[in-house]
């Protein structure tokens, strides 16, 4: 159990430090090292925990929370949550103190400019990475589609888009 811990802290505390842009740009890779390099879930558990961390209320960290609980229990929760956070709070802290002492400086302005697409590139290749991995159909493939356009384009609520593919989905079901 304590190589499990161990591991689950090694792991989220290096994404910890690449998550510019929050916990849903490294999706990607979260699932690659939960699914594939380690084999702690299967690709379907991965996406079921992602759609219940993204159903509850709260922040987005809650999917490595539940991945942490799933792999090792409670000690797992604590651990990957804990190592997700605290380098990169820490690291944001350290890059606040700097930017803010340096703020007049055209390099900074630089620098946050262009985090900004960065960041949306990586939101955009995660969101495309989960498609691939649990859209296995035209319709669901349609469904993601629309939802993103959705989110994208209105002011709304997601979970409306949510509840919409899900009842399509539910009624395709029911139909085939």
């Amino acid at each position: 159990m304590t190589s499990v811990l161990a591991e689950l802290a090694r792991t989220f505390a290096m994404l910890s430090l690449v998550s510019i842009g929050g916990i849903n740009v490294l999706l990607p890779e979260i699932r690659r090292q939960v699914v594939d390099v380690h084999g702690w879930m299967t690709d379907a558990a991965f996406a079921h925990t992602f759609a219940i961390a993204s159903a509850a209320p709260g922040p987005n960290v809650i999917v490595v929370s539940l991945i942490g609980w799933q792999v090792a229990g409670w000690a797992g929760l604590l651990v990957a949550t804990l190592a997700i956070m605290i380098p990169s709070c820490a690291l944001a802290f350290f890059a606040a103190r700097v930017l803010a002492r340096w703020s007049d400086s055209g390099a900074v302005a630089v620098l946050k400019a262009a985090l900004v697409p960065l960041g949306l590139g990586l939101m955009l290749a995660s969101g495309v990475s989960l498609v691939r991995v649990v859209d296995h159909d035209a319709l669901t493939v349609a469904i993601s589609v629309a939802t993103a356009a959705f989110v994208v384009l209105s002011r709304r609520n997601p979970l409306w888009a949510l509840a919409a593919g899900t009842c399509v989905k539910i009624v395709a079901l029911h139909m085939a």
